[in-house]
């Protein structure tokens, strides 16, 4: 295999991103200019080196000081910390807060589950979000936990499967628990949904 198709394959590991994409990356870089690549490889190290994961939100976030272990959102305490809000992935928290709708906490569950999963706490942070609820209920007095996944057959199959695993938790300290609302269209993931429908999807959401 040549470099070029070694660079591609790499490429193509990214999400999205099929064999043809993966090469039109691969030559577009052959044709750049030097001080292009040079600064491409800068900013990937850099922001390597400069990104953490919050140890409450288990989102990324671009970290102020290296003793810092929590995100802005997460330290914020303008931040109504009553209410937590599940999502699959960093894209999906930051098209929400674009929108500025919410204004609580959140959890990034790290994706979805396929069905038939064998090692489902392998696959998303079951075991992480338990311990935050738990904590976040004796230091915030955390009240409701809302799911916004994607609106896919995944994404309610991981609802199902986070609902289970938290019902003691939930039920021993009398927390509501909910959804969003009709209004996301079937198979739309939260990352690509507008202002309007989430709003209206929040708004209404429901107990489950």
């Amino acid at each position: 295999m040549s470099s070029i198709d070694e660079l591609a394959q790499i490429f193509r590991k990214f999400p999205g991103i099929g064999e043809r994409q993966a090469k039109r990356f691969v030559y577009f870089l052959l044709k750049a200019r030097p001080e292009y690549v040079n600064q491409l490889i800068t900013e990937i190290q850099k922001t390597r080196s400069n990104t953490k994961i919050c140890q409450e939100s288990y989102q990324f976030f671009i970290a102020d000081n290296q003793n810092s272990n929590t995100s802005f959102i997460a330290r914020d305490p303008n931040r109504d910390k009553t209410k937590l809000l599940i999502v699959e992935k960093d894209t999906d928290l930051q098209n929400i807060e674009k929108m500025k709708v919410y204004n609580g906490n959140y959890f990034v569950i790290g994706g979805s589950l396929p069905y038939l999963a064998e090692n489902p706490e392998q696959l998303i942070r079951i075991n992480e979000l338990r311990a935050i609820v738990e904590m976040k209920i004796k230091r915030d007095s955390l009240s409701e936990i809302i799911f916004a996944l994607s609106a896919t057959p995944q994404g309610e199959h991981t609802e199902e499967y986070v609902k289970n695993k938290l019902e003691t938790l939930t039920k021993n300290n009398d927390l509501k628990v909910s959804h969003l609302g009709r209004g996301l269209s079937t198979g739309l993931e939260i990352e690509y949904s507008d202002k309007d429908t989430f709003e209206q999807a929040f708004r209404h959401r429901s107990d489950i």
